[in-house]
């Protein structure tokens, strides 16, 4: 056993395509490269005062050779040896890299900046005051607690997890797929992926919106001046689908030419992010001393598009003249006096309010609460009366400032949760971090606090100083085309606009840097098959085929070219990581795992549950059918990896849930017996293995799949002869031999191979402690020994019996498939026939239930079941018949019923001269412990007794030779390897010279054995037809041959074209004398018959009429 573990430490360390970047120590500390020379070992282990382990030294080398290595192993975590060879073996081809610099990021500049320029973003600056108008102070804030508490739940479990051992690049998906496993983990990466990739939509789609709406208007291509309603909307989505296009290609190739050039933007674009809050604030402070003056016109209490008019007033005096205004002319239809104008512009009169009155004003009271619109509604000022006709027709509605689209509490979640995602970009950078343990909880855990502080003042700030129809104005269509939160900046709303622009812009670039490299990672660890292409790049491992994808996805929310339609859809691939996340760090506490030991003790399973529970909550609330869609992607990536790619073993928390599942459940059963309605056979099978390792009888394999279908327990046991030190890598090559069938064949259970001194205590070791707890077999299939009557196989069926035994003991249920290679494999398909089942004794119901359960399998499933039922001379056979059609009917089995008539009759003679052989057989065997000499007068005295009936019948003389040869041969084995057969009944058996054949004889039964089976002589009551060898014969063997060749007649005369067929299994002979005459009357049994399943029941009901 040293030798071997030995060789295959060398075997997986000594190739030096294992040694990672040239640094054996750097890959796997644990364990001591062979390349190093003996030399180095001998001066290594030099002296005596470890001379107690100097024979393990190449397995278990000394903790001070290691502690250099250990100390310094930060590139990958220990224990995922599999992820290391496949990084080694992709990189092995390489030439050799530059020495990698040791990362020196802190706190502040590898996670907390970059937390929050990915936190802050298009939402602040282009959705926030609308939300707040539309949602109320109150609403708003909801929202803003409830996603921000969601992000700092998580940012808490992320940092449990991401503080429990080295987490290498990679961040959020590594977490996921080594926490969760490797489905979890690909489906989690997957849905995170096109979260970040629809983000950079988002951004695209912010940069193009503050483009043309508020620095460039006059560069749209499809011009939206004098359009209205559908067809204004359908221009500006045309031109924001136009201009994404065209800055998605130029993002895209700007990061295939160089990241690192976004890389040195960041700063920039994180520089204008926080300018552009600082002029909020500073514009807040500004309103309490001098509130800026941005008029806004309104016309009762509706609010005026501010280009549709050049002075707020419907006509104005110059020089003693009043003169229309441009207000006049666009209600009006000409622009004197006496003209015909609208009656919502007669009735009402012209207001001018400002549009930010300042912190001071008073004007959060009035914002307090959430005001929603339909589409198309004009955005109305509250508590201001206003005149309106119901019976005249809206006109130059245009004018207004419309809604423009249909708002609810839920679409205000979906828009704004984007805005508080970006969390994770610490966690991407832990390869970069000086110390990633310390800085990712900090950092993360700061950046949450400082956005949330933001957002929520902003909330408050925004309700108290600027006026509700501003708010409510997503445009800033009644402020002079102004962005609406640039109204409040100081010193100028072009800070805000440019800051955002720039700010946007950069953020679709980091989405676009970021998203191809976590596809890439996903791809190189090969858990999705389809997907490796994608892990491949550039020369200097940019992922090019990745980023391509990343750009086709990424134009899929371009052509969608509506921000507000494009939050809800990231919003789902984000909540959904970070339910995760939750789940994983609330998995790894529960289960109290012996690797879970994170630095970060400010955590808790609690914390993780509500966190899960909140994000799944936001996310039927943002959108149920979004919801729906999302977990469906990520069920099927999930089914998919399960099924094709997931080949890893990472020491998941999904596998320690599983076990803790499995425990409960196995002490759930401990509690008692499966109710009836319950019972299915769990089977185990006993095969035996040829020389090679391999299965004899593969086809109780495919039995075993027909009956079970995939449900319930199949063990498959065999027994490999030796002892345990000296024969375990055979135990080995049948295990995997097992395995391997079981899989061809679609069995889904367990191989169980035990070593023993010999094949049948093996056996019954496998009998007794298959299974664990109460989820142990209630059913043994065991092969029909093959060629039993043969002398070097007499082992064999004694073997048998002895299951038979121990099985009856045990109240374990008996399936013994007879002809096991004629049975069809699970590619067969039986397109007619019968199942036709004997049911001669009650035995639980397993007759009834084994031909149900074959016909769900498609092999069987166009058979037809017959159930034969034996009736006495005493039993009324019209009644049986209804009685089992009653039960079968109760019981749901359809199946056609046929009692058979079996009247008590005379014994043939052909069944006294069977019987006679094999007592003969016996008397042979029984002999096997008298000397070579003695035996073989024996044989020659029991040979010439015998020889007048032999001659009498030439068919049966033939079969009565063989026997005595047979016994000859078994005669000249070793002793020790014979056991004595003796019936009971027999145990002074007459001496074989009594055995005298009388003159004569002949003359009483047929040359014809076929007619003898069918003839009754009267031989039994006739004592001058007797002959005097019958006399003697054991009268119990001969009623059990007489009953054997009876129901063989008949079971072969009704169902010898069925195609299988279902008969009860007699029980074995109580003590040890007969054994060899209990083969035989099985072999009698079922004579001339093709497939034959023996069932014996295990002593339960294992079927029921009740529901």
């Amino acid at each position: 056993m040293l030798n071997n573990m030995t060789t295959d430490c060398k075997e997986g360390d000594g190739n030096p395509n294992n040694q990672g970047d040239g640094n054996p120590k750097e890959s796997s500390p644990f364990i001591i490269s062979s390349a190093s020379s003996d030399m180095e070992k001998s001066q290594q282990y030099d002296g005596k005062n470890m001379a107690l382990f100097e024979e393990e030294m190449d397995t278990s080398p000394m903790v001070s050779s290691l502690l250099g290595s250990l100390a310094n192993y930060s590139n990958l975590p220990t224990g995922s040896k599999e992820h290391e060879e496949a990084e080694n073996n992709e990189e092995g081809e390489r030439p050799s890299k530059k020495t990698v610099k040791a990362p020196q990021l802190g706190t502040l500049m590898g996670v907390y900046l970059p937390c929050i320029q990915n936190i802050f973003g298009v939402i602040l600056f282009l959705r926030m005051t609308w939300m707040v108008g539309i949602g109320g102070v109150f609403g708003s804030f909801i929202i803003v607690f409830m996603c921000c508490s969601t992000t700092m739940l998580t940012a808490i479990s992320m940092s449990a997890i991401a503080t429990n051992g080295v987490v290498p690049a990679g961040g959020s998906y590594y977490m996921i797929s080594r926490s969760l496993g490797p489905e979890f983990g690909g489906a989690v990466g997957i849905c995170f992926y096109l979260g970040t990739t629809f983000a950079g939509a988002m951004y695209i789609l912010g940069c193009i919106e503050i483009l043309l709406i508020y620095i460039v208007p006059q560069a749209a291509i499809f011009k939206i001046e004098g359009l209205e309603g559908l067809e204004a909307e359908a221009a500006l989505l045309n031109n924001m689908r136009v201009y994404g296009t065209i800055v998605l290609s130029f993002m895209a190739l700007l990061v295939f030419v160089g990241v690192k050039y976004v890389n040195k933007l960041a700063l920039v674009f994180l520089a204008c992010v926080i300018l552009s809050i600082l002029a909020v604030y500073a514009g807040v402070i500004k309103t309490a001393i001098d509130p800026p003056v941005f008029p806004v016109c309104l016309l009762g209490n509706r609010t005026l598009v501010s280009k549709g008019y050049d002075v707020c007033a419907k006509v104005i005096e110059i020089d003693n003249e009043t003169i229309t205004t441009k207000l006049w002319r666009a209600f009006c239809d000409s622009e004197y006096l006496n003209a015909t104008c609208d009656d919502y512009f007669s009735d009402n009169n012209v207001t001018e309010i400002q549009g930010i009155p300042g912190v001071t004003s008073g004007i959060l009271a009035e914002n307090l609460f959430g005001n929603y619109f339909e589409k198309g509604m004009i955005v109305e000022k509250r508590g201001l009366a206003s005149q309106v006709d119901p019976d005249s027709s809206a006109s130059s509605t245009n004018r207004f400032v419309l809604a423009d689209i249909t708002s609810f509490f839920t679409l205000l979640v979906g828009i704004y949760f984007p805005s508080v995602t970006g969390i994770m970009a610490g966690s991407n950078r832990s390869g970069d971090l000086r110390d990633a343990q310390k800085s990712i909880p900090i950092g993360t855990i700061a950046a949450i606090t400082t956005t949330s502080t933001v957002y929520i003042s902003c909330v408050v700030l925004f309700g108290a100083c600027i006026e509700g129809v501003v708010l409510r104005d997503k445009f800033g269509e009644g402020v002079n085309g102004n962005l609406v939160i640039g109204t409040l900046a100081w010193p100028s709303p072009w800070v805000i606009v440019f800051g955002s622009f720039f700010s946007t812009c950069g953020a679709g670039l980091q989405s676009l840097t970021g998203a191809p490299r976590l596809l890439q990672a996903i791809s190189r660890d090969g858990i999705i098959p389809f997907l490796r292409v994608f892990g491949h790049g550039k020369a200097n491992g940019e992922p090019t085929w990745a980023l391509l994808l990343t750009a086709s996805i990424c134009e899929i929310g371009i052509i969608i070219a509506s921000l507000d339609a494009v939050a809800p859809i990231l919003s789902m691939f984000f909540l959904m990581c970070y339910m995760f996340v939750n789940l994983a760090c609330a998995l790894q506490t529960l289960l109290r795992t012996p690797n879970w030991r994170p630095r970060f003790k400010f955590y808790h399973w609690a914390l993780s549950f509500l966190g899960m529970s909140l994000c799944l909550s936001l996310m039927f609330i943002c959108s149920w059918y979004y919801a729906i869609i999302a977990m469906g992607i990520a069920t099927c990536i999930y089914k998919y990896i399960e099924f094709c790619g997931a080949e890893k073993e990472w020491g998941d928390g999904i596998r320690g849930i599983s076990l803790s599942a499995a425990r409960f459940a196995l002490m759930r059963l401990e509690e008692g017996p499966p109710h009836t309605k319950n019972w299915r056979p769990q089977i185990l099978v006993l095969v035996s293995m040829d020389a090679e390792q391999n299965v004899e009888q593969p086809r109780l394999i495919s039995l075993t799949n027909q009956l079970k279908a995939g449900k319930g327990l199949t063990i498959v046991g065999t027994s490999v002869q030796g002892k345990f030190l000296d024969n375990y890598t055979e135990a080995q090559r049948a295990d995997q031999s097992l395995r391997k069938l079981m899989e061809t064949e679609k069995v889904k259970g367990f191989p169980q191979v035990v070593i023993s001194s010999n094949l049948r205590d093996g056996t019954s070791h496998l009998i007794q402690v298959g299974g664990l707890g109460g989820l142990k077999h209630n059913t043994v299939m065991v092969s029909w020994p093959r060629n039993w009557k043969q002398p070097e196989f007499h082992q064999q069926f004694r073997d048998f019996i002895e299951v038979v035994r121990e099985t009856t003991v045990a109240s374990l249920a008996l399936l013994v498939p007879k002809n096991v290679s004629s049975y069809p494999s699970n590619g067969e398909r039986f397109t007619e026939g019968h199942i036709d089942v004997w049911w001669i004794v009650h035995d639980g119901g397993m007759l009834m239930l084994l031909p149900f359960l074959l016909r769900q399998h498609k092999v069987w499933r166009k058979c037809k079941m017959r159930i034969f039922t034996v009736a006495q001379l005493d039993d009324n056979s019209i009644q049986m018949k209804k009685d089992v059609m009653t039960f079968l009917y109760h019981l749901r089995i359809d199946a056609q019923v046929e009692v058979v008539e079996m009247h008590d009759g005379d014994i043939s003679a052909y069944t006294y001269e069977k019987t006679l052989v094999m007592e003969q057989r016996s008397q042979i065997l029984k002999q096997m412990h008298l000397t070579k000499n003695e035996m073989e007068r024996e044989i020659q005295s029991i040979t010439d007794s015998s020889r007048g009936s032999i001659r009498r019948k030439k068919s049966f003389a033939s079969r009565s030779h063989h026997s005595i040869e047979e016994g000859a041969r078994v005669a000249e084995q070793p002793e020790e390897e014979v056991q004595l057969i003796h019936s009971k009944d027999a145990s002074t058996p007459t001496s074989p010279t009594s055995l005298t054949a009388p003159a004569g004889g002949g003359n009483t039964w047929k040359d014809n054995k076929a007619a003898d089976k069918g003839k009754n002589l009267e031989a039994g009551k006739d004592p001058f037809s007797m002959k005097p060898e019958w006399e003697n014969l054991n009268q119990t063997d001969l009623r059990r041959m007489h009953t054997a060749l009876r129901l063989n007649e008949v079971i072969t005369k009704k169902s010898k074209e069925a195609k299988l067929i279902l008969l009860n299994m007699p029980g074995p002979p109580r003590n040890r004398m007969g054994e060899e005459n209990y083969m035989e009357f099985l072999e009698v049994l079922t004579e001339g018959l093709n497939r034959v399943l023996l069932v014996r029941g295990g002593g339960r009901e294992v079927i029921t009429i009740y529901s």
